[in-house]
This record gives structure tokens, sequence and C-alpha cells, in this order.
């Protein structure tokens, strides 16, 4: 299989640093400090990433399910949240949000639900997640 790579550097302490991430495709970089993790500051944070190559990970992993069934989608959309709270004094991961939403002609709503729970067990950042609550809400459009 592949490999890949970022990497981040964080300048200064906790509060008063900064860092800035990169993809190593150079598809994206960003600054991020201790406001944007943990207050509402400018730039991005480590959870909001995660956020993202698990909703890109999840909406892969549905719509290969789907397709194997007889029944690819026209799309599958995928918005993860993912909540950063304190637990025992210290910042913790606690639980992750997928709401997807897909168009697929040929099957009904009960049929699309049970193959995005199957999405959340395929998936290989599921699987990096496990230690974290993982909630998956499904739509089907049509």
């Amino acid at each position: 299989m592949t490999t890949r790579t970022s990497a981040a550097a964080w300048h200064g302490d906790l509060k008063g640093g900064e860092g800035e991430l990169s993809f190593g495709s150079g598809a994206f970089s960003g600054a991020y400090t201790y406001a944007s993790r943990f207050e509402e500051g400018e730039g991005t944070n480590p959870e909001e990433l995660l956020a993202a190559a698990h909703a890109a990970c999840y909406s892969m992993s549905l719509a290969n399910l789907l397709a194997k069934d007889g029944t690819p989608a026209t799309s599958v959309r995928t918005d993860a949240t993912a909540h950063l709270e304190t637990v025992d004094g210290g910042p913790k991961i606690t639980r992750i949000e997928l709401v997807t939403v897909g168009s697929v002609p040929g099957i009904d709503g009960a049929a699309f639900e049970t193959k995005a729970a199957a999405a959340k067990t395929a998936c290989p950042v599921s699987q990096l997640f496990a230690g974290a609550e993982i909630e998956v809400t499904a739509t089907l459009e049509g």
C-alpha cells in the first residue's frame, strides 16, 4: 500500500506560540495557534484536520460498499465534527460525529443506513479512532 506524510512545527510556549503545518503532497499548508485550537482564533488545528480526513475516508468507504452491492452512489457527502473536551484536566477528542448524505439510485433509506453503519467499520480512519465514540447520521437524498 501507500504511505503519506505531513509535517508540523511549533515555535514558543503553548499559549503564546504559533505553528505551521503542511501536507506532504503540497495540497495544503496553514498556521495554527493555541487560540485556533482551544478557542475561536484564526487558523487550523489538528482536530479540524482529523475531521476532514475522517469525512473523506468515510465517504470513500461508503461509496465503495454501495458500489460493491451493485448500487453505486451518484454522490456521498460527509461532514465530520471532532469534539475536543477537557477530561481529567487535559484535552481529549471524545467524539466524532459523521453526518452523511448520499444520492444513491435504487436503494431505500433503510438500506442506505445499513451501508452507512458498515462504512464506519470499514473506514481506516474510523478504525484509528476506535477509542473515541464515533456517531454517524445518514440521510438518503431523492
